[in-house]
């Protein structure tokens, strides 16, 4: 069955515009097995290495049928012009004065209610990491999938720092970018479900899917993974979620 996008003409031109140019300047390779469900709500939760990322795993996205979604502030709905593309392409708003609870459930419904797709980068800003491992992960992704029972894809992607360095801010395109993308077959967190949504179960669930991350991001290094995954001295435990 092949995977549906959502409609509307202004995905269209977007695609007109954006992955022409996209694979003119990279070469982007989607490993076999990569796969999204053809219809209904999912998150996809990506690891984080550069500020192009997001443009990198929505052109992914698209290309395995599925419209690229992602959380964006409030207040950005309300900038002339980009505010109206944010609405025509479905971009979801999120209340920076509300709680992420409310935040998280909030997406999730509207997931449920459009039957659409979530990309979220699970920890929140770029890895900390040394090498450019994942690094322990917020727990709004988790507690979407688990209190909406939304489907959970880990997913990974290398070269992006390649493309723009981790914390630079302008475009290396020689020598051409190569970036490969995997996304594996759901989290497995009926662990979970059915128990009590506390602070401890949510950060248990999120090193699950940290770990397979990780194991993602390792394959397309050809490398180890390091046996833990990385805490930032700055986060404390049970904080910065």
């Amino acid at each position: 069955m092949v995977a549906k996008r959502g409609p509307g003409i202004w995905w269209r031109i977007t695609e007109a515009l954006v992955v022409p140019l996209f694979h003119a300047v990279v070469s982007l390779r989607i490993k076999d097995g990569s796969s999204l469900p053809p219809t209904g709500p999912f998150i996809v939760a990506p690891n984080h290495n550069s500020e192009i990322d997001p443009v990198v795993m929505g052109v992914s996205v698209w290309k395995l049928g599925r419209t690229p979604r992602f959380l964006a502030k409030a207040s950005l709905f309300r900038v002339p012009v980009l505010g109206f593309y944010l609405r025509k392409t479905g971009q979801i708003p999120v209340e920076r004065s509300g709680s992420s609870t409310s935040n998280a459930l909030d997406a999730a419904h509207r997931l449920i209610e459009t039957g659409q797709g979530l990309i979220v980068y699970p920890e929140g800003t770029l890895t900390r990491e040394p090498d450019l491992w994942p690094m322990r992960g917020k727990t709004g992704a988790v507690r979407m999938a688990l209190e909406a029972g939304i489907p959970l894809y880990p997913a990974a992607h290398w070269g992006t720092q390649n493309l723009m360095a981790r914390y630079g801010k302008s475009i290396r395109l020689w020598p051409r970018p190569r970036i490969t993308v995997v996304v594996g077959d759901p989290v497995d967190l009926s662990a979970f479900e059915g128990k009590p949504v506390t602070r401890e179960l949510l950060e248990e669930a999120t090193d699950v899917l940290m770990r397979a991350i990780q194991d993602l991001v390792g394959t397309l290094r050809g490398e180890t993974p390091p046996e833990s995954i990385y805490q930032p001295h700055s986060i404390e435990p049970g904080r910065g979620r």
